[in-house]
Formats: structure tokens, sequence, C-alpha cells
């Protein structure tokens, strides 16, 4: 079971993985945002995770923070330019295959509403 705690009422969540280090998450202006600690120690993590979180209130008061595509917005755009760029190199039917792929393991394992900016601990 995976050992779990909010904070500030409930707005963010400080939780432990299969690993050694605690993650936080909080949803601001209808977006989760999720993010390791990089703490070990509970008080540690949950300073970070306040910090963090009142950073995060901050850039999106100021319109600073990026919106993200998600996975699937990115996977569609993949699928319309994946079919050009290999017409005539490809089969019809190779190019299904990607898709077929798409939607039954990876589209369902990243979740629609899953951001895709390059980080060391990607979260879904």
């Amino acid at each position: 079971m995976m050992a779990r705690h909010e904070l500030l009422g409930g707005l963010i969540q400080v939780y432990r993985r299969n690993g050694r280090y605690w993650h936080c998450s909080a949803s601001i202006d209808g977006r989760q945002h999720r993010s390791t600690t990089g703490e070990e120690d509970l008080s540690l993590a949950k300073q970070f995770a306040e910090d963090s979180f009142i950073g995060l209130r901050g850039k999106a008061r100021e319109g600073l923070l990026v919106n993200e595509k998600t996975f699937r917005q990115a996977a569609d755009q993949f699928l319309k330019e994946y079919e050009v760029i290999t017409e005539g190199q490809r089969s019809e039917r190779w190019v299904q295959g990607y898709e077929i792929r798409l939607r039954l393991h990876l589209l369902p394992f990243f979740r629609q509403g899953a951001g895709i900016s390059p980080t060391p601990d990607r979260n879904v």
C-alpha cells in the first residue's frame, strides 16, 4: 500500500511510490501537476510540496504555466505525419499496425491527460 498524506486541506498530496523518494501532486487550473520531491524525509518532502505548490500557483496567476500537449494530441499528430512520410515506403497495413498499438497499448497507459514534457521522472 502506498503511503499518502494530504496538505493544505487536500490541495496537495504527498505520497511514496515503491522507491525511496516522496512525490507530490496538486491540481491547478484543472490540470494535475506531479513531481518527485527528491526527499527521503517526510517533513522535507512536505515542505518541498508546499513550496512547489505556491510557486505553481503564482505562475498560474501570472499566466506563466506552460500547457503541455497531451500524449493523445502527440499520437494523433504522429499518425497524420507518419502516414504521409512513409507513403510509398510502407504498406497501409504497416501504418495501421502503429495506429492499433497506439490505441490499444500506449494511449490507455499514458491516459489522455498525461503531459509529455521530457523529465527525468516521467510521471503517469
